[in-house]
C-alpha cells in the first residue's frame, strides 16, 4: 500500500544582491545581528546607523575559522531563545564567510527555519560565500560537513567595508575570484592578469563579474547536484589542508589557492591542462602573494582524508579539474596513482 504525497514548490527563493552603499533598512520584527569583535569594532556603528528594527540585538561570536563549531551555533540559538524570537524574526550575518555560514545555518534550524540576510564584510564573502545559500559549520572530521542549503532573503555588498580589510584577507578573496575565472570565464581570467584591483571602480566591476558568475551557477544548480560542484575547484585539496592545520595556519582563500595549484598539477598529468596554463594560474595567485605550496607530512593520510569530502562516495573521490582556462570537468575517474604522484610532489620528503 502506498500513499503518494505530491509537494509543489510554492515559495520563490529568489533574492536581490545589491552592490553599492548600504541603504537604510527597517525591519518590522525582532532582529539579531551576528558578528565578531573585529568587525564589530570597525563597522558596527556604521551598520546600526543604517538599520532599525522593532527590537534589535547583537550576538558576538569569537573570531576565526576554529570557532566555526557547534558551540558558536549554540550561542546564536541561545540568544534567540532568550529573547523569544519567533518564525517572523530575522538574523543578519555581518562579517566574513565564517559568520555568514554560521548565521545562515542557525537561521535554517531555528524553529525549522527563519529568514536571514547577508551583509558581507570581506572580499571572499562578498564574491563567494554570501551568495548561494550554503550554510554550515565544521567538526573534527572536516570543513562544512554539517549544514544546510538555506538562501538569504537579500545580500548587501558595500565595498566600503573593504577599506579596512588586511592585505592578506583581501588576497584570500582574490583566490575565490580566480577560481571562478579559471572554471567559467577565460576572458575574465585574462582581464584579471592585468587588472589593478587597488582601483575602486575596477574592484567593483570585478566583484560584480564574480557575483554574476556565482549567481548564474547557483540558479542552475542550487543544491549542488551537478554544475555547482565546479565551484569547489581547489577546495577538495584545500579543505584537507585546512583540517590538517586546524584552521590556524591558512585563511580559507589561501588554502584554496594551494588547492588550485594541486588540482592544476593533477589536470596537467591527465593532459587536461597545459603546463603553461597551470603556470599562468600560479603566477596570478602569486601576484597577490597567495601561497602556492604546502608540505604534506603524510601523503597517505592526506589521500584518505579526501573520502570525507561531501562530493565523494564510499569508493570514489570526486575531483574538480580545469580543462585549460575557462572550462572545468567534475570527475570521479582519477586513479589513485595519479593523485598520489601529485601529492608526493608536495610531500615532506621531496
Amino acid at each position: 500500500m502506498q500513499v503518494h504525497i505530491e509537494l509543489k514548490k510554492v515559495v520563490d527563493d529568489s533574492y536581490d544582491i545589491t552592490i553599492d552603499k548600504l541603504p537604510k533598512i527597517y525591519f518590522d520584527t525582532k532582529v539579531a545581528v551576528v558578528t565578531n569583535p573585529t568587525v564589530s569594532a570597525l563597522h558596527l556603528d556604521y551598520l546600526l546607523s543604517n538599520i532599525s528594527a522593532k527590537e534589535l540585538h547583537v550576538i558576538t561570536l569569537k573570531d576565526g575559522e576554529e570557532y566555526k563549531n557547534q558551540e558558536s551555533i549554540d550561542t546564536i540559538l541561545d540568544s534567540m531563545f532568550e529573547h523569544r524570537f519567533n518564525r517572523k524574526s530575522m538574523l543578519i550575518a555581518f562579517g566574513g564567510g565564517v559568520i555568514g555560514d554560521m548565521t545562515g545555518f542557525a537561521a535554517s534550524i531555528y524553529q525549522r527555519g527563519i529568514d536571514f540576510i547577508q551583509i558581507p564584510t570581506t572580499l571572499l564573502s562578498q564574491v563567494d560565500a554570501s551568495v548561494g545559500g550554503k550554510t554550515g559549520m565544521n567538526n573534527k572530521y572536516g570543513k562544512n560537513l554539517v549544514g544546510a542549503f538555506h538562501q538569504p532573503k537579500a545580500v548587501y555588498i558595500d565595498p566600503y567595508f573593504l577599506s579596512t580589510l588586511p592585505k592578506r584577507e583581501f588576497a584570500a578573496g582574490v583566490a575565490e575570484i580566480v577560481k571562478m575565472a579559471v572554471t567559467f570565464n577565460k576572458e575574465f581570467f585574462e582581464f584579471l592578469e592585468s587588472a589593478d584591483l587597488s582601483d575602486a571602480k575596477v574592484l567593483q566591476d570585478v566583484i560584480k563579474q564574480a557575483v554574476e558568475t556565482k549567481a548564474g551557477v547557483v540558479a542552475e544548480d542550487e543544491k549542488e547536484r551537478g554544475l555547482r560542484a565546479a565551484l569547489n575547484y581547489g577546495h577538495t585539496f584545500g579543505h584537507v589542508i585546512e583540517n590538517e592545520t586546524k584552521y590556524k595556519e591558512f585563511l580559507h582563500g589561501e588554502a584554496v589557492a594551494i588547492g588550485m595549484v594541486m588540482a592544476n598539477e593533477t589536470a596537467v598529468k591527465m593532459n587536461l591542462m597545459s603546463e603553461k596554463e597551470a603556470l599562468r594560474v600560479k603566477a596570478l595567485l602569486e601576484k597577490y602573494e597567495l601561497p602556492t605550496n604546502y608540505e604534506i607530512a603524510d601523503v597517505k593520510a592526506f589521500y584518505e582524508a579526501f573520502f570525507l569530502d561531501k562530493k565523494s562516495s564510499d569508493s570514489a573521490i570526486t575531483f574538480i579539474l580545469p580543462l585549460g582556462i575557462g572550462d572545468v570537468v567534475i570527475t570521479d575517474k582519477v586513479d589513485r596513482g595519479t593523485v598520489m604522484c601529485v601529492l608526493n610532489k608536495f610531500g615532506r620528503d621531496q
